[in-house]
């Protein structure tokens, strides 16, 4: 079990923390949704949580497999719904990873991106769509 505390800091502002390290985070309510906008609002930070846990989770299975992809990368595109309650509609995902990923173990990076621990936990109507290109 992890413990995250936050507290409201005031002008939509929150300050969390991670229990079992102490680090800090802040957020705020996005321009679109009477806040500021000067840092993460919560929905970015799903975004962010979707992003890194599939970059950590490929990680993890191509250092056991001696598969070097350090210098991936991740962009999240969050789409924010326009009709009904708001609610994140999409987060659409382009990995980019090392042209050096051997052909045969790329299907298997795949699988690995679609089954990642955030993604698995996500509403199954959120649209998550993800592109994997071999460019770096």
């Amino acid at each position: 079990m992890i413990k995250i505390t936050a507290i409201y800091q005031g002008q939509k502002h929150c300050e969390a923390t991670h229990e079992p390290s102490g680090s800090k985070l802040e957020t705020d309510a996005p321009k679109d949704n009477h806040g500021l906008g000067e840092k993460f609002s919560p929905t970015d930070l799903l975004a962010t949580s979707l992003g890194t846990c599939i970059l950590t989770t490929m990680a993890i299975v191509a250092d056991r497999d001696g598969v070097d992809i350090k210098g991936s990368t991740v962009d999240v595109e969050k789409h924010m719904t326009t009709e009904g309650p708001r609610k994140i509609g999409q987060l659409k995902v382009v990995l980019k990873l090392p042209k050096t990923v051997p052909e045969d173990y790329r299907k298997k990076l795949i699988h690995v991106a679609e089954a990642c621990p955030v993604k698995r936990s996500l509403h199954p109507e959120l649209m998550t769509p993800t592109e994997i290109q071999y460019v770096l």
